[in-house]
């Protein structure tokens, strides 16, 4: 794909996932209105959508139609939602909204956004087990349920989330700092790559190395690439970052090696891999010119 083309059908898989999403959530007329209300805001109203982009890519490689791994893009989406919304509570971060948009709590109250981060985190497991265009494979659903949850524990987003709360303030060496980024950010990334591979089934194991190598390589240099737009536009960050442990000449660096080890990862795949291989060159471009966190 070209840099158009690529842009293209990104807005289209947005578009796809926007109105998926909103088939999904329960209605704001239903009770509790005040938490389904909550629910809607907290996923429609953030379009980016990385980790249904890495998914449909990923599924278009492996030779899958879009609607076979929709409803898996969906529980990812909605657990990336229900980890912003427990992140920007102030016991864990107190992050302002994005561009002046109100985070969870602020819209509405605490206790609402605690209970909407887990009505979230139900519901995307209640996706994998029922949603009805997903494989319907056991083995399939079971290794699907088994990756989200992997995806959300102490080894992954949630442990993330606890080394970048007890790290505040404080250096981190570059070890230090990947093994967070790796749980923080990096466990959706590589989930949204073997759930597709999970979807693909027996016909796709032998690809599950290579596209997790792939996964984790691209999730460090997006992190990175945020790192250094962030300190460009906003100077010295509160949170630790490639920045304070490298300094920017040395980050660049880094992110040049992470790319083409993340590109060289796909390989094995051949043409196959093009639409990840163009994808992550277009995350990389888009965070170039932003600062919004990952």
């Amino acid at each position: 794909m070209t840099g158009h083309s690529c842009a293209s059908q990104v807005q289209a898989w947005q578009a796809r996932m926007q109105q998926a999403l909103a088939a999904r959530l329960p209605t704001p007329a239903a009770e509790p209105t005040r938490l389904h209300a909550a629910m809607r805001y907290c996923v429609l109203e953030d379009g980016e959508r990385v980790g249904p982009l890495l998914l449909f890519s990923t599924a278009c490689a492996l030779g899958l139609a879009t609607a076979e791994v929709e409803g898996a893009a969906c529980a990812l989406e909605l657990v990336h939602a229900y980890s912003r919304v427990h992140e920007d509570l102030p016991a864990i971060y107190a992050a302002p909204g994005s561009e002046g948009r109100r985070t969870c709590h602020e819209a509405y109250d605490e206790g609402t956004a605690v209970l909407v981060g887990d009505a979230l985190q139900s519901l995307a497991f209640q996706l994998l087990a029922s949603d009805t265009a997903l494989p319907a494979v056991p083995e399939v659903r079971l290794r699907l349920i088994a990756l989200l949850a992997d995806t959300i524990g102490a080894s992954g987003l949630t442990g993330g989330q606890s080394l970048d709360a007890a790290a505040r303030g404080k250096p981190l060496s570059i070890a230090e700092l990947e093994a967070l980024y790796s749980r923080r950010s990096g466990s959706l990334i590589r989930a949204s790559v073997l759930m597709a591979v999970a979807c693909a089934g027996q016909s796709a194991a032998a690809l599950h190395g290579p596209l997790g190598a792939f996964a984790t390589m691209l999730a460090l240099a997006l992190q990175l690439q945020h790192d250094l737009s962030a300190s460009a536009a906003n100077g010295a960050a509160r949170r630790p970052s490639y920045i304070a442990a490298l300094g920017p000449a040395a980050a660049r660096e880094r992110l040049g090696r992470l790319e083409a080890e993340s590109l060289a990862a796909l390989d094995p795949l051949g043409p196959a891999a093009n639409p990840l291989r163009d994808l992550a060159l277009w995350l990389l471009q888009e965070r170039r010119g932003s600062s919004r966190p990952s």
